[in-house]
């Protein structure tokens, strides 16, 4: 589990996410970025509520550590994209995702392009 640091409420106990969590997250903000392919474009189309725990957490890893969250994301792009620009866009939305839902912010977030897709 990662604990999430508020202190504006302490006395009223600890939260507590499981990487699970992070995990939809991620993947959600992963299926919103322009030029991924593959199963995280497939998750775009899909109902969120319908797809099962086992694919989203397909093509996506979080390890909590002592020293943060390490998320590893391995993805399909178009071809006729740039490589570098795509990874720091999914690095970004993820970034933001997380933050801004659970107030934590992940130590690594590691991009593997993994195909190259005519899409």
């Amino acid at each position: 589990m990662v604990n999430v640091a508020d202190y504006s409420h302490a006395n009223l106990g600890k939260v507590e996410i499981v990487p699970e969590v992070i995990s939809v997250i991620a993947s959600i903000a992963v299926s919103e970025v322009e030029g991924v392919t593959g199963h995280f474009y497939e998750l775009r189309k899909s109902n969120i509520e319908k797809i099962s725990r086992k694919n989203l957490n397909k093509n996506l890893k979080v390890n909590t550590k002592d020293d943060g969250i390490h998320i590893d994301v391995y993805c399909s792009i178009k071809h006729g994209i740039k490589i570098a620009k795509v990874a720091s866009k999914i690095q970004t939305s993820i970034f933001n995702s997380i933050k801004t839902m659970t107030a934590i912010e992940p130590k690594e977030i590691n991009i593997h392009i993994m195909h190259i897709t005519a899409e």
